[in-house]
């Protein structure tokens, strides 16, 4: 496999991470590839099964393909953190039980988000949302934000990964923790979950307003 082709191919994945779902000539439009191209890289990725398609009837001609990741697509994507936390989550309600295994991981939480505010510390806003969204990233979040008015006052951070998605579908409480982590690192705002992969959507996404509005 070419450089070039494997590069396409992790566009593509990464678009489809993104975005949800696509046809190929969104893919090709996106990316600048003749559709042709497209569906050849996207015939390999699922044969791979990286990808995976639904037939949408459009009314007029043969139905559409639209395509979207797979479990193993998404799998692709940092979740470096799983197999390890899961695992000494596993052991934790083993021998403390579920609730104090849960108090454990409450504070664990706790202490993380006293680090952020210190790391965020007390700036404009625009300014501290784009380091989360680096720390985030430096985690294996493919994180990004863009502002909701031309204040700069709101905005919303999207998580379009999981780096802990075994963790938080076998322990949800972790989704609640991550929010509460969010709102004590940006003290003066307001921050509420708009996306949650673990509810089946594509993306987990917070929305991030000032509280002095």
């Amino acid at each position: 496999m070419t450089e070039q082709h494997t590069s396409t191919k992790q566009d593509i994945l990464e678009y489809l991470l993104k975005q949800g779902q696509a046809t190929a000539q969104d893919l090709a439009t996106r990316l600048d590839i003749s559709p042709q191209a497209i569906r050849r890289h996207l015939k390999d990725l699922q044969a791979e099964g990286l990808i995976v398609y639904q037939s949408v009837s459009s009314g007029n001609g043969r139905p559409q393909h639209i395509y979207h990741l797979s479990p193993k697509g998404r799998d692709r994507f940092p979740n470096q953190y799983d197999r390890f936390v899961l695992s000494f989550l596993d052991t934790l309600v083993e021998n403390l039980g579920y609730e104090q295994a849960g108090q454990m991981l409450h504070q664990h939480w706790q202490k993380k988000s006293i680090d952020y505010r210190e790391k965020l510390g007390t700036g404009v806003l625009l300014d501290r949302v784009a380091r989360l969204v680096e720390l985030r990233r430096q985690e294996g979040y493919m994180a990004d934000y863009h502002a909701v008015d031309e204040q700069n006052d709101k905005f919303i951070l999207t998580e379009h990964n999981c780096a802990i998605s075994q963790v938080a579908a076998s322990f949800p409480a972790v989704c609640g923790h991550e929010l509460e982590m969010f709102a004590a690192a940006l003290a003066d705002c307001q921050v509420e979950r708009t996306h949650w992969i673990v509810d089946g959507e594509h993306q987990c996404g917070y929305l991030i307003s000032m509280t002095n509005n």
